[in-house]
């Protein structure tokens, strides 16, 4: 069974996602389609990159992820599907797709241009109903993306979900901030790799103005109630958290702060 995944930043208030959904299942009635947020911040291209880089992963192979956070729509910015290891990315060329393509595995990218296979263009600024669900459904039945349009050399990525590696040190972004207050940075499983990190490491942390010796842990309450600590939870990046409690409230940062991580020898 054809699976397409959906990420907007049209909220549940209006019919948006409906119509958005009606497109895919009027090509793909068979489509199983799974939400994986209508709750990104309006046009937070980064945010919606997160949940979908996070999302990926986890999903059967051949499933088609459809992202819509698209706040030039209407202009000349491109409309592409990337192939990544196993599946199939369709959105908007802003950067949204890109850290979920290159945490799969990168291929291949492609421009739509060909519209005749997909639906009439009812409207200029409705490319998730008119345009990216219509194509996810036509690359979930089979259609190969030649089809739809011709390849590209590069495609737009985002320079904050890579941190800056030197020697011993991360410079990292907070790129996401969760419902707990845990701050999410742009360092992942394979980046603490590269230094070699265990379960017993510590990091000196340069953020907000202060510096902190912390302790880089497998779980939350390998430290007392209240204290701070580094771990990578269930997304795969590494972020600071307070047992118990609100690292955003303790460390007074937020999205898009930076910090220096520096491990402990």
């Amino acid at each position: 069974m054809p699976v397409i995944t959906l990420l907007t930043d049209y909220g549940i208030k209006d019919s948006y996602v409906a119509e958005v959904k009606g497109a895919i299942l009027k090509i793909l009635p068979e489509a199983t389609i799974v939400d994986i947020s209508h709750d990104v911040g309006n046009y937070s291209i980064d945010e919606g990159a997160f949940h979908i880089a996070r999302s990926v992963p986890y999903f059967p192979e051949g499933t088609v992820h459809v992202g819509v956070v698209d706040p030039t729509v209407g202009s000349d910015r491109k409309a592409i599907i990337i192939k990544a290891k196993g599946a199939y990315l369709v959105g908007p060329d802003n950067g949204l797709l890109a850290p979920a393509a290159e945490r799969l595995g990168f291929e291949k990218v492609y421009e739509i241009e060909n519209r005749d296979l997909l639906p009439e263009k009812v409207s200029d600024v409705f490319d998730g109903r008119d345009t990216f669900g219509p194509t996810g459904a036509l690359l979930a039945k089979g259609v190969p993306p030649e089809t739809l349009g011709s390849e590209l050399d590069e495609y737009v990525r985002l320079p904050a979900f890579e941190p800056k590696l030197e020697g011993d040190s991360f410079e990292a972004t907070v790129i996401h901030v969760d419902g707990f207050g845990n701050l999410v940075t742009n360092v992942t499983y394979d980046h603490l790799g590269m230094l070699g990190v265990g379960d017993a490491s510590r990091f000196r942390v340069e953020v907000g103005g202060r510096e902190y010796l912390l302790p880089y842990v497998r779980r939350f309450s390998a430290v007392p109630e209240g204290e701070l600590l580094l771990l990578v939870a269930g997304g795969g990046y590494m972020e600071f958290a307070v047992n118990q409690g609100n690292a955003e409230e303790r460390l007074g940062i937020g999205k898009g702060a930076k910090a220096l991580i520096k491990m402990e020898k």
